[in-house]
């Protein structure tokens, strides 16, 4: 083990006799002054007083630091959450006031989706190598920049352009998750991450309520202006984020991470720990930090591929059910009418324009409400029964649910009940995903994995407008199958996975892992 000197701190040496005499005396005063009350539940003791980051943040708790650091993550959640919601609204004002067809719709959302699939893993890479810190606050500043110029956008082609830079900036989001759950200790880990979702609720929630407000008097351009405060608060606050303690660990900059440790003890009212922080030879800085290949080492490898597939199947049928929400109450009641259907009617020309009305709005907002049920189920469950088996039996439930969505009804209320159920589950399985991912990989390359997840995740993003916005127009039958089938095959795929992270502290480095996991068995 190596320790770097910092203030007020002994060195280990690698001969340790030569500490002997000098310590015994320290040693003493060290037990003499050490409080009661400082738990070290669920960590492992680490002889001569010494102590690690994850010991220090068990140690210290959930306090003051913490509560701040949800505000500000959650802000980012918040305005993440608004301009994803903002989809499913500008696609139907961009089609009747530039008289867009139906795949063009289609495109406005892709387009979207495409930059955050290609800036994910970019945005992993540079958390792991710059600090999460760096990566947000650019983040926050190109978004809201970006933002600001869709809503003065002149032409389609100009808010397509737009609106991918805007997902290519969205794609840094993820990494505040990462930041959060490093400052979190063991046992709350799970439930806060998950509680960070009501951030994303709010936010979607505020969106729908300020496109009821807007739209009918100032239209889809003011409403992507005033999309972007919440961006703007966030970027005003990036300089007082803390940077990640691991981080600093990880990558050599010990006296950096004691100071950070420190800023906790004082936030939460809590003494700081007597010792030396250790930096064990496994978590010293590698070669190459954060690259994505060495996800696919052979203890990671099928981990990696089944998660890549389970954030794919989770954003195709997350978004495919935020985006048919508004859809489908037209496409039903034509589908589902008692009289004949003309072909015209279904046609994808921009001549078929449908102003969204307040009814729609309301819809729409009592569908995002049910996230929040969603997030407190998450919370019961992923605890007492682990993240596998939590999300399989979400996905699970959200199949069935997609399977009434077929049930013919003209009846607004049983659609809305439907989609209330199937939104608060497949969102309680997004939150369950963003705990496990984080967990499951260790300090070196957490970045890059949750950004190599919320690649393959924007994948199947990009697919679902086709589903939910064109082919839904054609067949509910269909569409909705699609949705059920890629839900079931996420669930085998959940308990397929190797690793069940329920009550496991976080790894700094892949060999950590691997013997934490043989220990295990």
């Amino acid at each position: 083990m190596v320790l770097k000197r910092t203030k007020g701190y002994q060195d280990i040496d690698d001969n340790n006799g030569s500490l002997s005499s000098n310590v015994t005396p320290d040693l003493n005063s060290i037990n003499n002054v050490m409080p009661q009350e400082i738990e070290m539940a669920s960590v492992s003791v680490v002889p001569d007083d010494t102590f690690t980051v994850t010991q220090a943040v068990n140690a210290l708790g959930f306090g003051w630091f913490q509560v701040k650091l949800s505000l500000w993550t959650g802000l980012c959640w918040m305005a993440d959450s608004m301009e994803m919601t903002i989809l499913s609204i500008l696609s139907p004002a961009l089609h009747c006031d530039w008289q867009i067809s139906r795949y063009q719709q289609a495109l406005t959302t892709t387009v979207v989706f495409l930059g955050m699939m290609l800036s994910s893993t970019f945005w992993g890479n540079l958390s792991d190598r710059y600090g999460r810190k760096h990566a947000l606050t650019l983040c926050a500043i190109l978004l809201f920049y970006y933002g600001l110029l869709s809503s003065i956008a002149p032409s389609f082609m100009w808010i397509l352009l737009l609106r991918g830079l805007v997902g290519f900036a969205i794609g840094c989001t993820p990494q505040s998750v990462t930041l959060y759950a490093e400052f979190l200790p063991t046992k709350q880990r799970a439930k806060c991450v998950v509680l960070l979702d009501c951030f994303w609720a709010l936010g979607a929630c505020f969106e729908v309520t300020l496109a009821l407000v807007v739209m009918p008097t100032l239209g889809w351009h003011w409403l992507l202006a005033l999309s972007t405060g919440p961006l703007l608060a966030f970027a005003a606050i990036c300089p007082w984020l803390p940077e990640s303690a691991r981080y600093h660990v990880a990558s050599g900059q010990t006296e950096k991470a004691l100071e950070t440790l420190e800023k906790i003890a004082k936030d939460n009212g809590k003494p700081m720990l007597l010792g030396r922080l250790v930096v064990d030879d496994s978590m010293m800085t590698p070669p190459h930090r954060g690259r994505f290949r060495d996800l696919l080492v052979p203890s990671l490898r099928t981990t990696s591929l089944l998660l890549w597939f389970i954030w794919m199947a989770c954003a195709f049928c997350y978004y495919g059910l935020v985006l048919m929400t508004t859809e489908l109450f037209e496409t039903s009641a034509i589908l589902c009418s008692d009289k004949p259907v003309l072909v015209q009617t279904l046609d994808t020309c921009a001549a078929d324009c449908k102003v969204l009305q307040t009814t729609d709005y309301m819809d729409l907002l009592w569908t995002t409400l049910a996230e929040f049920p969603g997030i407190f189920i998450t919370i019961a469950t992923i605890e007492r029964f682990g993240r596998k088996k939590t999300m399989a039996v979400q996905f699970i439930a959200y199949a069935v649910c997609c399977c009434f969505l077929v049930v013919c009804s003209q009846k607004r209320v049983f659609l809305t009940v439907m989609l209330f159920f199937a939104r608060g589950i497949i969102a309680g399985v997004f939150q369950a995903a963003y705990v496990y991912t984080p967990e499951v990989y260790p300090t070196s390359l957490r970045a890059v994995g949750v950004g190599a997840c919320s690649a393959m995740a924007r994948l199947g993003a990009m697919i679902t407008p086709y589903v939910a916005q064109v082919l839904l127009k054609s067949s509910i039958t269909f569409s909705t199958t699609i949705y059920a089938v890629a839900a079931i095959l996420a669930a085998i795929g959940c308990l397929l996975l190797p690793i069940e992270t329920k009550g496991q502290e976080l790894h700094d480095s892949v060999q950590q892992q691997a013997n934490a996991r043989a220990a295990n068995k």
